[in-house]
């Protein structure tokens, strides 16, 4: 996600334990009405099969050998830019470790699923692993719509609902989820609005969560009125000076990092914000901060410092220049339940992104809390 400028202009270098764990009391399900699901026209087995189903129409994905694609058609769009869809991509590995479990991970904002290596760890681990590329971003934008635009967070249940029937029809497994940034936020509210053992939802893990709008405490307060009221009736009015490009200079490899993505799919810069979409965002942190009830284990991995940064410098590759970890740590115990917050040390916003030894710290940390999640759900 990329917010304006003047939200990077702070340097906050904070200290926290290395691992807390969260509780917080299970709050009442907020009254929401979700929109209404959208049935997927192709053909669907109840079998739990060893390699993955061929029903579906898989397709060759982008990524290459060992990855596939499955659009996933939505209809008409809500916000009025045509036809939707959502594409699920599926890790397909040479050897197959026997199956603990599914997952099902969804980016943020101003990204798209590229992270192989997050597929091959998951799988290693026996995990059958799935993507979603939600609609209008990634493999899914269409021509002519607005990159990442909904109105409503809302909005994403339909293809949320479809891609986890998808995996549990494929593989009949328990499914984790797992979301980065902007999807750290959609995702625990969509488990709020469902019933999470009924989905066959066994915990999530989120990689540097969206739980707050960074900078200043005005921008939370005067800017949400005036997001919240302009929003409403100039949709589609872009805030100015959003295009940074600090972050996607430290991830790619055309200037200072290790990961070649496309491009089109994550500018270095970011994608435009309009004020329709941030307010459905600030509507979504309200409610959040309300208090959810997931239902599941919540693990939450973030860098230990944030350095806001108007250009790339090497303190970008080694914290979180996109959000303020003090809002994550602050609200994480809004989830429900039980939750692990894990501080890395030189981390990136993304933390599975990071520099090889930071991240295979952050794979550690992962797996020791899959294993403790398996003992826990046994």
């Amino acid at each position: 996600m990329r917010l304006p400028a003047v939200h990077f202009n702070l340097i906050l270098p904070l200290t926290m334990p290395v691992s807390e764990t969260v509780t917080h009391a299970r709050s009442a399900r907020l009254a929401v009405q979700a929109p209404e699901r959208v049935e997927y026209r192709e053909a669907v087995t109840n079998e739990t099969p060893l390699a993955p189903s061929t029903t579906h129409a898989w397709q060759p994905d982008v990524l290459g050998e060992g990855y596939r694609q499955l659009t996933i058609p939505l209809g008409p769009d809500p916000d009025g830019e045509g036809v939707v869809d959502a594409t699920l991509v599926r890790h397909e590995p040479d050897i197959a470790e026997p199956a603990a479990g599914a997952v099902l991970y969804v980016h943020g904002f101003t990204d798209y699923f590229f992270q192989k290596h997050l597929a091959e760890h998951m799988s290693a681990r026996g995990y059958r692993f799935y993507a979603l590329d939600l609609r209008k971003c990634g493999r899914s934008r269409r021509p002519g719509q607005t990159a990442h635009y909904v109105s409503d967070l809302r909005l994403y249940d339909a293809e949320l609902d479809r891609a986890v029937q998808i995996v549990r029809e494929e593989t009949g497994l328990p499914v984790l989820l797992m979301a980065h940034s902007t999807g750290g936020l959609v995702l625990p509210l969509w488990l709020n609005r469902r019933d999470a053992a009924a989905e066959g939802i066994t915990g999530l893990v989120l990689n540097s969560p969206w739980f707050d709008l960074q900078g200043p405490a005005y921008y939370r307060h005067i800017g949400t009125a005036v997001i919240g009221g302009v929003g409403r009736v100039r949709a589609m009015t872009r805030l100015p000076g959003g295009e940074l490009s600090t972050y996607g200079d430290s991830l790619h490899t055309s200037v200072s990092g290790e990961w070649d993505y496309n491009l089109d799919w994550k500018p270095l810069g970011g994608f435009p914000v309009h004020l329709g979409w941030l307010r459905a965002i600030r509507r979504g942190h309200a409610e959040l901060h309300r208090g959810l009830d997931v239902g599941v284990p919540a693990l939450i991995l973030r860098s230990k410092v944030t350095k806001f940064m108007r250009k790339y410098g090497p303190a970008a590759d080694v914290s979180d220049v996109v959000l303020d970890v003090r809002q994550i740590q602050r609200w994480s115990g809004c989830l429900g339940g039980r939750t692990n917050i894990v501080p890395i040390e030189g981390a990136r916003h993304d933390v599975f992104l990071s520099a090889p030894e930071v991240r295979s710290h952050a794979f550690t940390e992962l797996d020791a809390w899959l294993s403790w999640l398996r003992d826990f759900r046994a």
